[in-house]
């Protein structure tokens, strides 16, 4: 424990400084300092949600190791863009995490968050974007809210979304997922009084670029109310309707 945590607990019993102050001092401590990784174990404190790992880029080992860090401090994990072969590792260590094959996210909970009361609805544009709607859908469910979702709704066959227009009206917070030229977004904004977050997907031809055309489609969406996040982000939109559903 550092000096400076030590000192603010004494002045907490002594009565010098109340339990709120001591949580404005403390919010930035502490991290575990594994060498290779600096675990933020103040996440939860700060944003409401424990610090997430993203697997690519990491060796096995590292993300066990980082994991294990974490489950013994919140009791809660959530691992994206992972293998299989990981995952059967994270098993090791815990026994009881489940793994989502299409969007690779590994994830695991020692208890059932509490639900909030606002509804979160995924909407994709085709089925080709339903890997990205699963990491939504698993972040959003991790941290506690109601979901809902709806695929395949792009705006080659507009009757289609236009038939659920009452589950968009439903909905606290809409997160719309697309690729090609990514229209789908502004679509669903115009319907709307509500946010939408809108995820660029790498789906699509050759003159998409990878999710650039839907990104700047996005971005340049002439309905307001609309979020871009990045490509193929679907926990970072989840995250974000996350915040704002709570």
């Amino acid at each position: 424990m550092s000096e400076r945590i030590r000192k603010v607990l004494k002045d907490v019993r002594s009565g010098r400084a109340s339990l709120g102050c001591a949580m404005k001092h403390l919010r930035d401590f502490p991290y575990a300092d594994m060498g290779f990784a600096k675990v933020d174990h103040h996440r939860t404190l700060r944003r409401g949600f424990p610090e997430v790992i993203f697997g690519k880029g990491k060796t096995p080992d590292q993300i066990v190791e980082i994991a294990r860090n974490i489950l013994s401090h919140d009791g809660i994990l959530l691992v994206t863009r992972t293998t299989k072969d990981v995952f059967l590792k994270l098993k090791k260590i815990c026994p009881k995490i489940k793994f989502e094959e299409l969007s690779g996210a590994a994830y695991y909970s020692k208890k059932a968050p509490q639900v909030k009361k606002g509804l979160v609805l995924i909407v994709t544009a085709g089925t080709a974007d339903i890997p990205v709607s699963e990491e939504a859908r698993i972040t959003l469910e991790l941290m506690g809210n109601r979901v809902k979702t709806l695929c395949d709704v792009g705006v080659a066959g507009l009757h289609r979304v236009l038939d659920k227009k009452s589950l968009l009206d439903e909905a606290d917070v809409i997160i719309v997922i697309a690729g090609m030229e990514g229209a789908l977004a502004s679509v669903v904004s115009g319907l709307v009084s509500k946010p939408v977050i809108a995820v660029p997907t790498s789906v699509g031809y050759g003159a998409s670029f990878g999710g650039i055309a839907p990104l700047l489609t996005m971005m340049n969406s002439c309905s307001p109310g609309v979020a871009v996040v990045n490509i193929d982000n679907g926990f970072g939109a989840a995250y974000m309707a996350s915040l704002i559903n709570r």
